[in-house]
């Protein structure tokens, strides 16, 4: 799955290029959270999720593999916060767009900190966008990390559609009770706002693994889901999105259930999207989302500042990119080996140096 995760993060690079160079955004968004639903959930049966020494190792694998670099990165954004204030005023002055409010980089408070440094954030609608990162995403897939277990041993007790469909109804009357107590999110950081979304992976991967698998029934079950009319903005053309987005997925990872010449693309995309560079992109993808804006806001407000409208967009785009893309690429490949590795050899430690010491067993369920 490294495609899956190196083709979003440069679709999040790319589309911030266009709008802070002045161009179009392109209605890429859900890519980001898709992906993250199908490795974990690739091998349900090899995890004894029944045991408590499971849950703990998960979660404790899952935050050495974020924690370490967005801890680095967050002191980073804070520290760099007027300046990068300054550089957002020029651009939002530029594009005539409404001023991001102060507080998303001027906030050090350290209760802005604490929930930042325990995840919690994305709870708290004040909070979950209130640092210069595009932080509000890693709340939310913290989030789903923490109920990923529970999740499993449902599908244990039922099968892959019975869990989803269970889920994302628990999902859709959160969602419905936050309306009618006019609880609002500035992004989707909170889970039942993107609980469909993560659903449409585990579907990919439950349908993977099935006896006799009907990938039909799955994709359209994953399609129902993405269609879900909430977290993130709505209409016709962000809807056709998903639904391909879904649909792409599932092709790339099933292309040997695809007849026919359907299946011969699928597989010749899959395998090329499998090859070292894309795995390669696939690791450093953590890295470029985290810094990208960090990179991006100066240089982006460098190039307004001194040539503005002499240059068409396209050209600043591009003069932007050229500059952009290469730098963050470097510095990911940079605190991805200094900061990321590490983090995760000392996740793998602690794993190790400590699981045998945990309280094995919950009780177990009926299905076993």
């Amino acid at each position: 799955m490294g495609a899956g995760r190196a083709l979003p993060a440069f679709d999040r690079l790319a589309n911030s290029d266009r709008r802070r160079a002045g161009s179009r955004r392109r209605p890429v968004h859900h890519a980001v959270r898709l992906p993250d639903g199908v490795p974990l959930s690739a091998a349900p049966g090899k995890e004894p999720w029944q045991r408590s020494a499971t849950w703990l190792k998960f979660w404790t694998r899952r935050y050495f593999r974020i924690a370490p670099l967005f801890y680095v990165m967050l002191f980073l954004a804070l520290a760099l916060g007027p300046y990068l204030y300054d550089c957002r005023i020029i651009i939002d002055d530029f594009l005539s767009r409404s001023h991001q409010a102060p507080e998303r980089y001027l906030d050090g408070s350290l209760k802005n900190i604490v929930a930042h440094l325990t995840f919690l954030f994305g709870l708290v609608p004040d909070l979950a966008y209130r640092t210069p990162l595009p932080d509000w995403s890693l709340g939310l897939e913290m989030q789903f990390y923490a109920v990923f277990p529970a999740v499993m041993l449902l599908v244990r007790r039922l099968d892959w559609i019975r869990s989803a469909l269970v889920v994302a109804a628990a999902g859709c009357v959160i969602v419905f009770a936050m309306r009618l107590l006019s609880i609002h999110f500035p992004m989707p950081s909170f889970l039942p706002l993107k609980i469909q979304i993560f659903l449409c992976g585990m579907l990919l991967a439950g349908v993977v693994h099935q006896s006799r698998p009907r990938p039909f029934l799955y994709l359209a079950l994953a399609m129902l889901l993405a269609a879900l009319p909430f977290g993130g903005d709505q209409g016709l053309g962000k809807l056709l999105v998903r639904e391909a987005l879904v649909a792409g997925f599932f092709a790339l990872v099933l292309y040997r259930m695809l007849p026919g010449r359907a299946g011969m693309l699928a597989r010749a995309i899959a395998v090329t999207l499998s090859n070292r560079f894309f795995h390669l992109m696939g690791e450093l993808s953590f890295s470029i989302y985290l810094s990208h804006l960090l990179v991006l806001q100066p240089v982006a407000a460098f190039v307004i500042s001194e040539f503005g409208h002499e240059l068409s967009a396209p050209l600043r785009f591009a003069i932007v990119v050229a500059v952009v893309l290469p730098t963050v690429t470097l510095l990911s490949w940079i605190t991805y080996t200094l900061i990321e590795v590490p983090g995760q050899k000392a996740g793998r430690f602690v794993v190790q140096r400590f699981g045998r010491k945990i309280a094995p067993v919950l009780e177990k369920t009926p299905a076993e």
